[in-house]
């Protein structure tokens, strides 16, 4: 099987229009447009009855002690957890795309709804729903895709993973507000295939400097 998107090549910088957060010169981050990328997927094997996709930030720092803080730098090797995007479950097994804006076209305060998804799929939380859950303003229960916003003083770009799955169930057995680490383990026994594809994204200004409006490169 093979993932494929319109939006970003493999290993090569997710634009700013599908993240969170971008980056601002004076504030150091702005909220983004946070639509979902665009996929495409082929080469699906026989007797696939239902697709999972998951979205997932390895390189979360495991301590927050110096994250976005001024005149500190997360350091790269800080060791690093898993921090969930979209959790994409009961795609129909004749769909081959999905369409850059047909989850998510923007930053819903206190969550996007779910579990129900858009062509009769569901949508799990995101870990954007333990990351505001102290926030009066933001908390809530984060449905569907969110995409990147790392830390701002990270010394380490960040990778997202977005996984395809091609499972021999129609539906997945989970329920309620299921996250990334409940469908991982409700697949397993059930998976005929798999395809990746990974971006990177930063908003250090030092890594990318671009962002900004460098225009001498």
């Amino acid at each position: 099987m093979k993932l494929s998107s319109l939006s970003f090549s493999d290993n090569e910088s997710i634009p700013d229009r599908y993240a969170f957060g971008k980056i601002d010169p004076q504030s150091h981050v702005a909220l983004a447009e946070n639509f979902n990328p665009q996929f495409s997927w082929d080469d699906v094997p026989e007797g696939t009855r239902s697709f999972v996709l998951i979205c997932h930030d390895p390189d979360v720092p495991s301590k927050p002690d110096d994250v976005n803080q001024e005149g500190r730098v997360v350091p790269a090797d800080l060791p690093r957890v898993d921090f969930f995007h979209w959790v994409l479950i009961d795609l129909p097994a004749d769909k081959r795309d999905i369409q850059e804006g047909d989850f998510s076209s923007g930053i819903t305060p206190r969550g996007k709804g779910g579990p129900l998804a858009p062509g009769d799929a569901r949508q799990g939380i995101n870990d954007y729903t333990s990351w505001f859950a102290a926030d009066r303003d933001m908390s809530g229960d984060y449905f569907g895709y969110d995409g990147p916003c790392p830390p701002w003083n990270d010394a380490l770009p960040h990778r997202y993973v977005f996984t395809l799955y091609a499972l021999d169930v129609p539906r997945l057995d989970v329920q309620g507000n299921f996250g990334g680490n409940d469908v991982l383990k409700a697949l397993q026994g059930h998976v005929l295939a798999q395809a990746s594809i990974t971006g990177i994204y930063t908003l250090n200004p030092e890594l990318a400097p671009k962002q900004i409006g460098d225009t001498s490169a």
